[in-house]
């Protein structure tokens, strides 16, 4: 089983890396940093005659880095309730992928895929984080991705992740599932 990691920070070394990595200890995976691509939003044009346009970014780039695994790990701080804007933005990105041609088996190639979220938030993540979980579960579903579990951590400062036992466990507990 090969894996991907998207991690959607923009902080090098934050806590949902730093919990992210303590899961995938060992593995063999790709690692794939939103914060250094450039991904547009999407423009929805999913009613228009023309249909959609070419974008000039990286995210197709991205898109053809994770359709050959059979694992994806979603790494986001909980920012605002929910997933960072750049792991949105690529998510949002996939209305326009389901309809290239140059990508179409997209939802079937996706729908082979397991996928695991790992989150870090401050503000009570293991209550508020619950509607973002929620939101991926929603995602996930859309394009068939069968949806492993989860993780939640609480960290605010740098550092802070590492004094959440129950998180640390529970990327421990991940790690040896994914062996």
């Amino acid at each position: 089983m090969s894996i991907a990691v998207i991690y959607g920070g923009n902080r090098s070394n934050g806590n949902v890396e730093t919990l992210t990595k303590l899961a995938t200890q060992g593995l063999m995976i790709e690692e794939i940093y939103l914060k250094d691509c450039v991904i547009q939003p999407i423009i929805d044009k999913r009613h228009a005659e023309e249909g959609f346009s070419d974008v000039s970014d990286d995210y197709n780039a991205v898109i053809d880095r994770i359709l050959p695994h059979d694992i994806l790990i979603f790494s986001t701080p909980i920012y605002w309730y929910s997933m960072t804007g750049a792991m949105k933005n690529f998510i949002d990105r996939w209305s326009q992928t389901l309809r290239d041609p140059n990508y179409p088996d997209f939802k079937a190639l996706m729908s082979s895929k397991k996928a695991y979220v790992i989150a870090v938030g401050g503000d009570e993540p293991y209550i508020k984080g619950l509607p973002m979980i929620q939101q991926f579960q929603h995602i996930f579903d859309f394009v068939g991705i069968t949806f492993e579990g989860y993780i939640l951590g609480e960290g605010n400062k740098p550092g802070d992740i590492i004094q959440d036992l129950k998180a640390l466990s529970a990327a421990d507990h991940l790690r040896k599932e994914l062996q």
